[in-house]
């Protein structure tokens, strides 16, 4: 088994996930400034990327960008790692490679705890990658966990680059957004990323600073 294969009763049963959903999860979050490199990008290359409808169009042209942007955001420090493998426990099926992962790390060669974001790309099926995205949320927390760095919570998004879904996960429980945001929306899509993971360092250095007393 591997990410893609797993269903919901799956990760319930064998990982004790709890799922609850929620609506107007992030919707209070403010929108962020967005470039004029991105609205372009997207103006020139998003809608074809989009009306060719394949998954790695939609990836390089539509989400790539769209992350990129988070990254180069004022005080965001993340590394976007795109198709690397995350393989944690093939016996248990916690293996395979994930579209996009989020690390508060600036090593950008090698994969490096912690990590704070799943990204899951799959064409027009949300609802799919939202229980694949799950999976590999159970993955980094258990490759955070592992590396000394139990960052919580994570965040989680199901996007088929036009339609995005947020699902942070804190300990075994997980909270799928009922809202979904379009990419029409991009202020508002990178201003949820960018709260959602600026969170994150203060997390990061408490744990720290617990594990130096």
């Amino acid at each position: 088994m591997a990410y893609p294969e797993f269903t919901l009763p799956q990760l319930r049963e064998q990982f004790g996930l709890v799922v609850r959903h929620q609506a107007g999860l992030v919707a209070n979050l403010p929108a962020a400034p967005v470039s004029d490199w991105l609205r372009e990008g997207l103006r020139r290359m998003g809608s074809s990327a989009l009306n060719t409808n394949t998954a790695k169009s939609r990836s390089e042209f539509v989400i790539a960008p769209i992350l990129v942007e988070v990254r180069e955001h004022p005080d965001e420090q993340v590394t976007i790692f795109s198709g690397v493998d995350l393989t944690v426990d093939p016996s248990r099926g916690l293996r395979g490679a994930c579209d996009f992962l989020v690390s508060l790390t600036a090593q950008e060669f090698t994969l490096e705890a912690p990590l704070a974001a799943v990204v899951e790309a799959k064409n027009e099926n949300i609802p799919r990658a939202v229980v694949q995205c799950l999976a590999e949320l159970v993955a980094v927390r258990e490759f955070n966990a592992a590396a000394g760095t139990p960052l919580e919570p994570l965040l989680g998004v199901a996007t088929s680059g036009s339609i995005w879904k947020f699902l942070p996960l804190e300990g075994a429980t997980a909270v799928v957004d009922r809202d979904e945001y379009h990419v029409r929306e991009v202020d508002r899509i990178v201003g949820i990323l960018v709260a959602e993971l600026r969170t994150a360092p203060a997390q990061l250095a408490a744990l720290k600073a617990r594990a130096q007393t």
